[in-house]
């Protein structure tokens, strides 16, 4: 009997891998480190917490290096013949660990400028807090593997997000885009739990691997479990679904991004994004495979609606609306998490593990292209909004006449969103996500997207070819300040270095990840 209880103590017993978790513990304790320092910085010097957390991004995505050679796991359980762990950094972790904080990274240079040109309307030091404690959950939530871990990742990572919001003082469009933000979100994230507790109840674990093992048996049984497994892994899609913007989870996208600080739209449709699919990708794939036929089809259905209604939801912008440009950063967003949900449907049709992991290879390798091109179309819009306060997209017009640079550099981004030459790295990651549907079986679904690459196609040359059209006026130049210039020119040479070897991205959808 002691010996039983030595051995059940044992089990409970967890291992700490320090240097496994250096990135996102780096990334928190820089935040609580600039929150503390904001309390002893003088007015004048409030851009000094800026570069810190530049600085603490740059530092948790080196902190990944190590980490290359072989997998690490911690927080693992031990004894009773079972061997599970709550952080894993494998692979598929560094990869979208190094998406996440490069991101956050950019979206902090894009910061500084705003910070500066916002006076007192956005206060510096719980501004970087929010933005370092949004990413450190960001970055745990790739490595989670168990159910707990990965919604409290997920909350992490969305709470601070809707105090950034809603952060800009005196600004009702900013207080509203908060409170649609949270309420959607919170409401997603109560389902989402809800399934959480019933395959905990059906499985009686929390650990991933441990739940897809558990699954497995119950598709032997015909009963109240089976069906109860059923809800709890229709549910659970729910909270992630939400975070994605899919279709009809979607609604709180254009709001909140106009209501936003840009910096802030900008970090949502890249990071908070790829937290949403990164959670997606886990639960489908890792945690339930043997209900692949109840998330397959849910997902290809998702797909097809998504990518269609926000393809056409920005076809449809008016070009001299206020906030248009980035009303349609935000609708194009919404498209592109269409393409983004078909290889992991794609994964739900897969006849073995290696073509799921094939598939969802895809899935990370258009996510790191949209990453880099995205984020420098938003610097973009936030160096033209820095003098065309309402961002709309007839303000482009002419830009080339005022910025060459910045409008060779824009028209560069949308040809990768549209996926035409030059921005061939657009063009060879929607043909990965394209045959990762035929490959599937899904030819329906390879047709919707084609149609829709069509119809995007449309909006995004419209927006290109305004960029070098006869300027309305004399041309003004506005030097762009240093940080939003370092954010451009980082932008652009990921993209065109990506696009000159595509093969560095590529390389996921024919390799396993996990």
């Amino acid at each position: 009997m002691a010996a039983e209880s030595a051995e059940s103590a044992t089990s409970l017993v967890q291992s700490v891998d320090w240097l496994a978790i250096a990135p996102p513990t780096i990334t928190a304790v820089v935040g609580l480190v600039v929150l503390v320092a904001d309390l002893f910085v003088k007015d004048g010097r409030k851009a000094l917490l800026g570069w810190i957390s530049v600085a603490g991004l740059a530092g948790a995505a080196l902190a990944l290096l190590p980490l290359l050679n072989d997998d690490r796991s911690t927080f693992c359980l031990t004894g009773g013949g079972t061997h599970a762990c709550s952080y894993t950094a494998d692979r598929f972790t560094l990869v979208i660990q190094l998406l996440v904080l490069v991101g956050a990274l950019l979206a902090a240079l894009l910061s500084m400028s705003t910070l500066k040109d916002s006076g007192d309307e956005l206060p510096a030091g719980e501004y970087w807090f929010l933005l370092l404690s949004s990413a450190a959950g960001a970055a745990l939530l790739p490595a989670s593997r168990d159910l707990a871990t990965l919604i409290v990742a997920l909350e992490v990572a969305s709470l601070p997000a809707f105090a950034l919001v809603g952060l800009k003082r005196g600004d009702k469009r900013s207080s509203e885009a908060a409170l649609k933000f949270f309420l959607s979100s919170v409401t997603a994230t109560a389902v989402s739990l809800m399934g959480v507790s019933f395959v905990y109840a059906a499985t009686g674990t929390l650990h991933l691997t441990e739940i897809a093992t558990e699954l497995q048996d119950l598709q032997n049984i015909d009963g109240q479990l089976h069906t109860l497994a059923q809800t709890g892994v229709a549910l659970t899609l729910v909270g992630f679904a939400f975070k994605v913007a899919a279709v009809p989870f979607h609604f709180w996208v254009p709001d909140t991004y106009v209501g936003a600080p840009l910096p802030v739209a900008a970090y949502l449709s890249v990071v908070g994004k790829a937290v949403g699919f990164t959670g997606l990708i886990l639960v489908t794939v890792v945690a339930f495979p043997s209900y692949a036929d109840v998330w397959g089809p849910a997902l290809a259905v998702l797909a097809a609606v998504t990518m269609t209604a926000g393809n056409v939801a920005a076809l449809r912008q008016q070009a001299t609306r206020a906030y248009s440009a980035v009303r349609l950063l935000a609708w194009s967003s919404v498209g592109q998490a269409g393409y983004l949900l078909v290889p992991i449907a794609a994964a739900g049709y897969a006849d073995d593990t290696a073509d799921a992991e094939k598939a969802i290879g895809s899935t990370v390798a258009y996510a790191l292209m949209y990453a880099a091109v995205n984020l420098g179309a938003f610097a973009v819009a936030a160096l033209v909004g820095r003098t065309q306060r309402l961002n709309r997209v007839s303000d482009y017009r002419g830009l080339y006449a005022r910025k060459p640079l910045a409008a060779l550099v824009l028209g560069f981004f949308l040809l990768c969103l549209a996926g035409l030459p030059p921005g061939i790295i657009g063009l060879f990651a929607k043909v990965t996500v394209f045959s990762a549907a035929v490959d599937a079986g899904l030819g329906w679904l390879a047709v919707v997207m084609a149609a829709n690459v069509v119809i995007a196609l449309f909006y995004y040359l419209q927006w290109t070819a305004l960029l070098f059209r006869a300027p309305k006026g004399e041309p003004v130049e506005h030097r762009a300040p240093a940080p939003l210039t370092a954010a451009i020119a980082l932008t652009a040479v990921l993209g065109v270095a990506l696009s000159g070897a595509p093969q560095l991205i590529l390389r996921f959808s024919d390799t396993g990840l996990f």
